[in-house]
C-alpha cells in the first residue's frame, strides 16, 4: 500500500513518523488463549485471515454468500475464493482497508482481491507461510506489540499469564454480574470453597480478583447492553441471592441483584486499582436462526437505542459515594448518537490527583471505521480532554487485527495535522509530538503501570 495512505499533508506524514515507531498496547481483545499457549503456527491463509474473523463472515453474508462457504463444510480454498469474490463489493467498509493492510504488511501482497486472482493469492500466501514462520509470537513481534490483554472469565485458568511479561488478562466480568448457578459452581471449583450466600460469593470474587491482579490485570470489562437499567440497592439482595440458588428468583429480582453485583464490582475494582471498561449499547439478539447456526459471536449483533443516561449516571454516582470512589472508567458507546453524551461525562465526575477518571473509549465494533474514529476524536476534544484519550484497541478475535492500530494512528495524525494547518489547534511541534505519544501509547501505558513523564 502507499506509504502515505490516509496522510494528506507533510505535517501528517511527520506526525506519523513518530506514531509508527511506538509499541502497541492492546488492552482489550478476544484472542484465543489456546492459540497463544500453543504459539500456534499458521500454514493456511484461510485459517489465519478469515476463519477467526466474524467481521469478514458478516460481510460475506451481506454479499449473499451461502453459509456453507462461510462457516460450513466447504473446503478452506473454496471459502477463501468466495471471500475474494466478495471483496470488491466492500468498498467504503473498513474491512476493505484493513484487509489490504493485512495482505501488504504480512505477505507483501499489493493486489486487490477479486474473483480472478483469488487462487493466486491463496497459493502465494500459503507458500509464504510454508517458507516463513507465521505464528502467534512472530505476529506479535511484527506488529511491535508490547502488551496485549485477552479477555478472561473469572473462572478461567489464568496460569498462562504467569510466565509472559507481555500478556496480562483483561477480566470479562459479564458472567459475574448476570450470575447463574452454573457460574457459582465453577467458581466453587476454582477456589475449592463452598458458596452458600451472597457474602460468600463476594469474598470468593474478591479472592479471585486478587489472583487476576497478581497476573498483571489492569483492565476489566462489562457490557451494558441495549435496555440496561440500574436499580439502587434496597437491602434485599441477600434474599434475592438465596432465591437465585434455589431457582425461584423472578426476572425483576434478577435485574436488581445484577445491579447490586455491578456496584460491588465497581467499588472493588476501585480498591484494587483496576480500570473498568463499560461497553454500552449492543443489541446482541437479532437473527435467532443465525445465532443457533453459528453461535452468539457470529457477526450479526446490531446497534441498540441511545444510552439510558439516567441509569448510567445513577450507577456512577453510587460508585462515587463508596469508600474508594469511582475507579478509572472507559466508556465505549456503540450508538454514534451517544458520542457527545458519553464525552461530556468525562467532566461530570472527578477525583483529586486523578487525570482522566472518566474517558470515552475509541470507536468500537461497527463504528471503528474512519468516520467513526473521527467522530469520537471530535467529540472527545470538544466535550472532554483529548489528552486523556486512552487510545485504540482491537476488540478482535484475529491476530491480524493489530493493523487497526496503524489505521487509527494514520487517521489520528492526519486529523491533528489538518487541525493545526487550519489554525483550529495552535500547538507547538514539541507539544504535538507529546500528544501523539500519549494518545497512541502513553495513556494506555500509564494504566499498565509504566508511564514515563517524558511522554
Amino acid at each position: 500500500m502507499n506509504k502515505n495512505f490516509l496522510l494528506k499533508c507533510d505535517k501528517a506524514k511527520s506526525l506519523y513518523d513518530i506514531a509508527k515507531e511506538l509499541p502497541i498496547i492492546d488492552y482489550h481483545n478476544h484472542l484465543s488463549l489456546t492459540d497463544i499457549a500453543e504459539n500456534k503456527r499458521y500454514y493456511n491463509i484461510y485459517d489465519l485471515w478469515i476463519k477467526p474473523d466474524p467481521y469478514k463472515h458478516r460481510a460475506m453474508r451481506m454479499c449473499g454468500v451461502e453459509e456453507q462457504y462461510i462457516t460450513g463444510n466447504k473446503s478452506e480454498k473454496e471459502k477463501f475464493v468466495k471471500w475474494c469474490e466478495s471483496f470488491p463489493k466492500l468498498i467504503g467498509n473498513p474491512l476493505y482497508h484493513w484487509s489490504l493492510m493485512e495482505l501488504s504488511m504480512i505477505f507483501g501482497i499489493e493486489d486487490i482481491p477479486n474473483e480472478s486472482n483469488a487462487v493466486m493469492i491463496y497459493d502465494s500466501c500459503n507458500d509464504f507461510m510454508q517458507r516463513n514462520e507465521i505464528s502467534v509470537r512472530t505476529l506479535l513481534k511484527k506488529f511491535n506489540v508490547e502488551y496485549f490483554c485477552p479477555c478472561s472469565s473469572l473462572v478461567d485458568d489464568i496460569s498462562i499469564f504467569n510466565n509472559d511479561e507481555h500478556m496480562t488478562p483483561s477480566l470479562r466480568g459479564d458472567d459475574i454480574v448476570a450470575i447463574t448457578n452454573d457460574f457459582i459452581e465453577k467458581l466453587c471449583t476454582v477456589l475449592g470453597k463452598e458458596i452458600k450466600n451472597l457474602h460468600d460469593f463476594k469474598n470468593a470474587v474478591i479472592k479471585r480478583l486478587v489472583d487476576f491482579k497478581k497476573c498483571g490485570c489492569a483492565f476489566t470489562d462489562h457490557a451494558l447492553d441495549n435496555g440496561f437499567e440500574y436499580y439502587e440497592d434496597d437491602s434485599k439482595n441477600d434474599i434475592r441471592f438465596e432465591k437465585l440458588l434455589s431457582g425461584e428468583i423472578k426476572e425483576i429480582d434478577k435485574k436488581k441483584l445484577y445491579s447490586h453485583i455491578l456496584t460491588f464490582l465497581g467499588t472493588t475494582y476501585s480498591s484494587l486499582g483496576f480500570t473498568m471498561q463499560l461497553h454500552i449499547g449492543a443489541q446482541r439478539y437479532t437473527s435467532e436462526r443465525l445465532r443457533n447456526e453459528v453461535g452468539p459471536a457470529g457477526g450479526f449483533a446490531a446497534i441498540g437505542n441511545s444510552v439510558n443516561i439516567s441509569s448510567l449516571t445513577n450507577y456512577l454516582n453510587e460508585l462515587e459515594k463508596s469508600e474508594h470512589g469511582i475507579p478509572k472508567i472507559i466508556l465505549f458507546t456503540l450508538n454514534p448518537a451517544d458520542n457527545a453524551i458519553i464525552s461530556v461525562l468525562s467532566g461530570s465526575y472527578s477525583k483529586d490527583n486523578v487525570s482522566g477518571l472518566i474517558t470515552q473509549g475509541p470507536a468500537w465494533w461497527w463504528c471503528d471505521h474512519k468516520s467513526g474514529i473521527l467522530d469520537v476524536l471530535e467529540n472527545t476534544a470538544a466535550f472532554g480532554l483529548l489528552s486523556n484519550f486512552v487510545g485504540m484497541t482491537t476488540d478482535s478475535r484475529s491476530f491480524l487485527s493489530f493493523v487497526r492500530h496503524e489505521y487509527f494512528r494514520r487517521i489520528l495524525c492526519n486529523w491533528l495535522a489538518e487541525k493545526v494547518d487550519n489554525d483550529d489547534y495552535i500547538y507547538a511541534d514539541e507539544e504535538m509530538k507529546k500528544l501523539i505519544c500519549r494518545l497512541c501509547y502513553g495513556n494506555a501505558k500509564s494504566i499498565m503501570g509504566g508511564f514515563k513523564n517524558e511522554l
